[in-house]
C-alpha cells in the first residue's frame, strides 16, 4: 500500500480542512496543516486586502516548519482554497519551495468558483510530479461554508484515491463523471448510500 501525506491550508471557514479531514479518515493518511510564520489578521476585511495584494504580487510568505518530511511519502495530497483565481499564498509558498520530481500529487481545491488557474498552478509548480485525481469542491458563492458539491461526489473521489493507494493503479479521472463510467458508477453507489 502506498503511503500518503495530506498537506492543506485553510483560513476563514475551514472548508479545505473539512475535505482534508474526510480524506484522512477514509485513507488513514498522515496530515499536516500549513501555517504562515506571520498569521493573517483575524479581521476578514484586513485579510481580504492583504491576501489580494499577496496574490497579485505572487508573494510567498514564510511558513512554519512541518513536523513530517514529504520525502517519507509516496503520495502527497495538496489542498488549498482559491484566493483570487489562484492558490492561497501559503500553498504557493509551499509548493514553490519543494522538489516534486517523481512524486505523485493529488491536488484538491475549495472555492466559490474559478478554480482552473489553481490546477494549472499545481501543474506548473509541481513540475516533474505525476498529478492524478485533481478535485474541486465548490462552496457558497458568498464565501461561506455551505457546500455546493454533492457529498457523494466527494465520497467517490475519496474511494478512487483509496483504491489507488491500495493497488497503485490510477484510472482515468475527470471530475465530470458523466464522461467516465468508472466514476459514474462510484458516484451512483455513494449517492444511494447517502440517501439511506
Amino acid at each position: 500500500m502506498k503511503k500518503m501525506l495530506i498537506i492543506y491550508y485553510t483560513w476563514a471557514y475551514g472548508n479545505t480542512k473539512r475535505i482534508a479531514d474526510q480524506l484522512k479518515e477514509a485513507t488513514g493518511a498522515s496530515m499536516e496543516r500549513i501555517d504562515t510564520v506571520e498569521p493573517y489578521p483575524l479581521n476578514y476585511q484586513e485579510t481580504y486586502e492583504q491576501g489580494y495584494s499577496e496574490v497579485d504580487l505572487d508573494f510567498r510568505p514564510e511558513l512554519m516548519d512541518l513536523s513530517l518530511d514529504i520525502d517519507d511519502y509516496d503520495v502527497i495530497a495538496l489542498g488549498t482554497p482559491v484566493w483570487w483565481y489562484k492558490m492561497s499564498p501559503a500553498m504557493y509558498s509551499f509548493v514553490y519551495s519543494h522538489n516534486w520530481y517523481g512524486k505523485t500529487i493529488i491536488p484538491f481545491v475549495t472555492c466559490a468558483g474559478w478554480p482552473k488557474k489553481v490546477m494549472k498552478q499545481y501543474r506548473r509548480e509541481c513540475y516533474g510530479a505525476n498529478i492524478i485525481y485533481p478535485f474541486i469542491v465548490k462552496f457558497d458563492r458568498n464565501g461561506g461554508d455551505a457546500m455546493i458539491t454533492e457529498q457523494y461526489e466527494i465520497d467517490a473521489w475519496i474511494e478512487a484515491v483509496k483504491r489507488y493507494l491500495e493497488t497503485g493503479n490510477a484510472v482515468k479521472f475527470k471530475q465530470k463523471m458523466k464522461k467516465e463510467p468508472f466514476f459514474k458508477r462510484l458516484a451512483a453507489t455513494f449517492k444511494k448510500k447517502n440517501k439511506q
